[in-house]
């Protein structure tokens, strides 16, 4: 059952976390909103939206992954500012001296700062793969008919880069496409181009890929057979399949549109499930980075709640009562923390350590010294 005290802590962890929260997430949007107000007012215009109800809908989506970003150091923060709050009126001394260990004192803090934890991992896991396509749009490409620009994507499974001018999310459409073929697919010449492109998600017996309207290049394809790879069809023509038109092709590919038009932006709004499955795909271009952000999606919440117990036992153990001194120690936790941990991870990325060590070894340095400052929560 919670105790008094117990209520009294959480109450004050609750708090702190949420003005914190709330302050960070209102800088960024401030920031942000006075660097995007014509296009706010554009789009409100275009949709027939008031100015508050485009920005209240925008950053309500942002404010979701901006705590994706800060999930990590949040926890911390409001701990070591519940502990340095009641040891500033003497809270703690009192406690203490009514026979309360320590460790006792500090549990609803803990349980509420893991829980934090775990509610960023589920955040992560599931809410943001679930509004990844509100997350993908900046303010100058808000609304569902506004064209975005596109980088090109290589299909790795059969060697052609897929390129185009323009990108409509809503319908899943390109324009202006360009196919660059391989050698082994160069028939009919290297570039395919056509004036627009749809993705269609496999349905049955045919495959996931792209309708390409209004071919121009090269000339005369529906009168040609289709492109194989390996006796499977790469590049379906008109002459082997009805329902084509003559100026259309169908061009077989397991890169979606999503994938095609975030880049390797998708990464990070794809649950771990999600990138297990692009690993498995043989039509991304996998590097170290996706085996480095799949292990580090793994120690993740291992490692939130390692940076809880190596910043809490700072503050309790060493009895400071100043708010200032305790951002500062929280502070030069966090630069360390993060230090290691991203120079791990641009270690795997680079190939100069095993992806497996690269998301495994800032726990691996972190975690013995968190069990050791931890053990003086119990004094």
């Amino acid at each position: 059952m919670l105790r008094i005290v117990d209520r009294y802590l959480l109450w004050q962890f609750v708090q702190i976390f949420l003005i914190c929260y709330i302050s960070l997430t209102g800088l960024f949007v401030v920031i942000d909103a006075f660097q995007n107000l014509d296009d706010f007012s554009r789009v409100a215009k275009e949709m027939n939206q008031s100015y508050a109800h485009v920005m209240l809908e925008y950053y309500g989506y942002k404010s979701i992954y901006f705590f994706e970003i800060i999930s990590g150091v949040l926890p911390l923060v409001a701990a070591m500012f519940t502990i340095t709050w009641i040891e500033r009126y003497n809270e703690m001394t009192a406690l203490m001296a009514a026979g309360v260990s320590r460790l006792r004192v500090l549990r609803p803090v803990i349980v509420a700062a893991v829980i934090v934890c775990l509610m960023a991992a589920a955040n992560r896991e599931v809410v943001l793969p679930q509004i990844r396509e509100k997350l993908a749009s900046d303010a100058k490409n808000l609304g569902s008919n506004r064209a975005q620009e596109v980088a090109s994507r290589q299909d790795t499974q059969t060697g052609i880069r897929i390129d185009a001018e323009e990108a409509v999310s809503a319908t899943q459409t390109l324009s202006g496409v360009s196919l660059i073929l391989p050698s082994k697919l160069s028939k009919y010449g290297k570039l395919v181009y056509a004036s627009e492109a749809t993705y269609q998600p496999a349905d049955g017996a045919k495959p996931s890929g792209y309708l390409l309207k209004g071919v121009v290049t090269p000339k005369h394809l529906s009168q040609r057979p289709s492109l194989l790879q390996d006796d499977q069809p790469v590049l379906v023509m008109p002459c082997d399949a009805g329902w084509l038109k003559e100026d259309e092709v169908f061009l077989v590919s397991n890169v979606d549109f999503e994938r095609l038009l975030a880049g390797t932006a998708w990464r990070q709004h794809a649950s771990t499930l999600e990138l297990i499955d692009e690993l498995q795909s043989p039509s991304v271009d996998l590097g170290n980075d996706l085996r480095v952000e799949v292990h580090s999606r793994l120690v993740k919440p291992m490692l939130d709640c390692t940076l809880l117990f190596l910043g809490l036992p700072l503050v309790v153990t060493r009895g400071n009562r100043n708010l200032y001194l305790a951002v500062g120690l929280a502070a030069l936790v966090v630069a360390a923390y993060f230090a290691v941990t991203i120079g791990c991870q641009s270690l795997g990325n680079s190939g100069w350590i095993r992806p497996t060590l690269a998301a495994w070894l800032p726990l691996i340095i972190f975690c013995p010294i968190a069990v050791y400052l931890a053990d003086s929560l119990r004094r």
